[in-house]
């Protein structure tokens, strides 16, 4: 028999003795949906991205009537990538999500979180980038956590896009407090001079994941120094957007 059809078996028998539950609410799939799924309700109720939100930097504007201007922060001071994609403002199902697999370890999560990612980017009209970059984590910070929801993340949209993943192409050098709860200035500071590159970009489209974006001070610094090493474009990648 061959090895897909045996694994096919395998897994029907399996679902019949173990029925797959959804990752966040527990209850029981549909036909057809992998144990690694969310099932249908709470896919519908993961929040929209805002109807009114900045066009670089994602951040939704205090209006409900749709509107695409940039913010002020973008205005001021143009960042260094050139748009956020983002699969809905952090709260509620999201936010439970991420924190999830994030804090509590919960790694199966990377599966239909990164399948959110890959559908958050544009699918028609623009070409896929040459590279993905995972927003790197402190050897530190590696060790205490045990992985790097960033490159889990990275993986996941690669695979779907056949975009290469470069885990190594960007080092976090420098230790760093948590941003958590950080305003955006300490945040600035914070990360100043913490990556580094290890290899020439020389006119690479990159496209940069990380789980969350809250100031942009993380994505700000990341992409300053991707285009720095010659990187002609960097977009960004997020599930959630404070």
């Amino acid at each position: 028999m061959p090895f897909q059809l045996l694994r096919s078996e395998f897994q029907r028998c399996l679902n019949l003795f173990l029925p797959p539950a959804c990752l966040l609410c527990g209850k029981k799939l549909p036909p057809g949906f992998l144990a690694t799924d969310f099932c249908p309700e709470c896919r519908a109720g993961l929040p929209q991205p805002a109807p009114a939100r900045c066009p670089i930097c994602a951040v939704a504007h205090r209006t409900l009537a749709p509107a695409s201007h940039h913010c002020e922060a973008c205005l001021r001071q143009p960042p260094p990538f050139a748009r956020v994609h983002a699969v809905g403002p952090y709260a509620g199902t999201l936010q439970e999500a991420v924190q999830r697999f994030k804090y509590h370890g919960q790694l199966p999560l990377e599966r239909p979180l990164g399948i959110l990612l890959a559908e958050s980017l544009p699918s028609r009209g623009k070409p896929c980038p040459d590279l993905i970059v995972p927003v790197p984590l402190h050897r530190d910070r590696l060790r205490e956590r045990g992985y790097n929801q960033a490159l889990q993340l990275a993986r996941q949209v690669g695979r779907r896009l056949s975009v290469p993943v470069e885990p190594n192409l960007l080092r976090r050098i420098r230790a760093t407090a948590s941003q958590q709860g950080l305003d955006a200035v300490t945040r600035k500071s914070n990360l100043r001079g913490a990556f580094a590159v290890t290899a020439p970009l020389s006119g690479r489209h990159l496209l940069l994941v990380d789980d969350v974006l809250t100031t942009g001070a993380t994505a700000r610094e990341c992409a300053g120094v991707l285009r720095q090493a010659g990187a002609a474009s960097v977009e960004v990648a997020v599930l959630g957007r404070a």
